[in-house]
């Protein structure tokens, strides 16, 4: 099921499609030579909006979820980058150990485990889960709706490796995105391939880095493209502390909101974009304490103040650092709710996707909230294969392409990000 565009607007994101696939040798050539230099995160899913006008990912994961929501048909292509990716860290791997979060309760996350567990079975490793939860003291299966079922055993930490009873692994896979910090069980893991690294975990990373280094390489491909690099990047502010309930930080997100929005105006106004532009305020690291807010107006931000003054004290503390990010419309529909699609990558491949859709939710709001659904989507044979030739918009697979690269830049952007902030990393005067 392919979502269709809704709006007629699709003039500059139609020009960008067909730059695209005219260029897709000098793009492919572009990413091998960034691969050359640059580490891919093991895995990672990209969140992307396609307003019609502008395509741009709005946030990057280096835990994803969700595996369970690719369709069986895209197993082979997971597989296979599975097997690259395992090669090229520990060629000589025989046993992985998955480490998922914490929260055992979830059949849906578990049936995400299941589906890990599943690929890099097929993909030649015994594949054990071990959970660092200290609920979990003895061998516990937990039955999932689909009828499968999965073993959490507790793990085992000796002086120098992590493993359980009777299994040794040299590889290590998170599947636990670390938000509270790196607990002390995986640190100081010297004989172990760790993946993804503890700083990839939420604690150490920032959205406005990611997004930094995104925009560096969208400017790049915008240039060996021939278009303005907008047309790809979500622009955005950051501020310090910002307490919604107290106002600590309102001047300064008062501030960042009118000039972000001002850029926004300028921008639609040169393409002729007849939208009112918003922007999205929300935790800079992903904490918790922060909602993700859609903002319109300044005057939006004293109506959110009150509304955070009285709820204040209830659930998680109100600090957080605040990231402001141009508000990227979507207007893909299926079935009349909005969606916009996921790009999973292992290693450097795309590996498939689905659309995420909410019913309940307008274009200019977040659609990864209670009520969301999932429509699996096989990226229509390959999304390495678009239907050159084709008009623009006529050829489903040529979308899933531009999603494909659109998702590669930010995995780049995500690999710059991880060595900038590597404690081990070699530092050459």
């Amino acid at each position: 099921m392919v979502p269709h565009l809704i709006t007629a607007l699709t003039g500059p994101i139609n020009e960008l499609e067909q730059r695209i696939l005219d260029s897709m040798p000098a793009i492919e050539r572009w990413f091998r030579l960034e691969w050359m230099e640059h580490t891919p995160p093991f895995y990672s899913s990209v969140d992307i909006r396609n307003a019609g006008f502008k395509l741009a990912p709005v946030d990057t994961n280096l835990f994803p979820r969700g595996w369970n929501n690719l369709t069986p048909q895209m197993l082979p292509l997971a597989v296979q980058s599975a097997m690259a990716a395992i090669e090229k860290i520990c060629p000589e791997a025989k046993n992985l150990l998955l480490i998922p979060e914490n929260d055992t309760r979830s059949t849906f996350y578990l049936s995400n485990v299941a589906q890990l567990q599943r690929i890099f079975h097929m993909a030649g490793l015994n594949v054990r889960v071990g959970s660092i939860s200290p609920d979990i003291k003895e061998t516990t299966v937990i039955n999932l709706p689909n009828g499968e079922q999965v073993t959490l055993e507790p793990v085992i930490r000796t002086k120098r490796r992590l493993g359980l009873k009777d299994f040794d692994p040299c590889t290590i896979l998170l599947n636990n995105d670390l938000m509270a910090g790196p607990p002390g069980i995986l640190e100081e893991l010297h004989e172990q391939y760790l993946l993804p690294p503890l700083h990839a975990g939420g604690s150490v990373r920032r959205k406005s880095k990611h997004f930094r280094s995104y925009e560096e390489l969208a400017k790049r491909l915008g240039k060996l493209l021939g278009i303005d690099p907008w047309l790809i990047n979500p622009m955005f502010n950051q501020c310090g502390a910002v307490d919604m309930a107290q106002g600590q930080g309102l001047d300064c997100l008062t501030t960042n909101v009118d000039a972000l929005l001002g850029k926004i105006r300028r921008k639609y106004k040169e393409y002729g974009i007849n939208e009112k532009p918003f922007v999205i305020v929300k935790s800079d690291s992903g904490a918790p304490g922060m909602g993700i807010m859609t903002v319109r107006d300044v005057k939006d931000l004293a109506v959110l103040h009150h509304r955070a003054k009285t709820t204040a004290g209830k659930g998680a503390p109100q600090v957080v650092d605040a990231i402001i990010q141009e508000g990227v419309l979507t207007n893909e529909r299926i079935n009349d709710a909005v969606a916009e699609p996921v790009v999973y990558m292992m290693d450097r491949y795309v590996v498939g996707g689905f659309y995420r859709i909410h019913a309940e939710r307008g274009v200019d709001e977040n659609l990864n909230a209670p009520g969301s659904s999932y429509v699996p989507l096989a990226f229509a044979d390959n999304a390495h294969l678009p239907q050159v030739g084709m008009r623009p918009g006529a050829s489903a697979p040529n979308r899933f392409y531009m999603y494909g690269v659109v998702g590669r830049l930010a995995m780049a952007a995500a690999s710059y990000e991880l060595e900038a902030t590597d404690p081990d990393a070699e530092t050459y005067d």
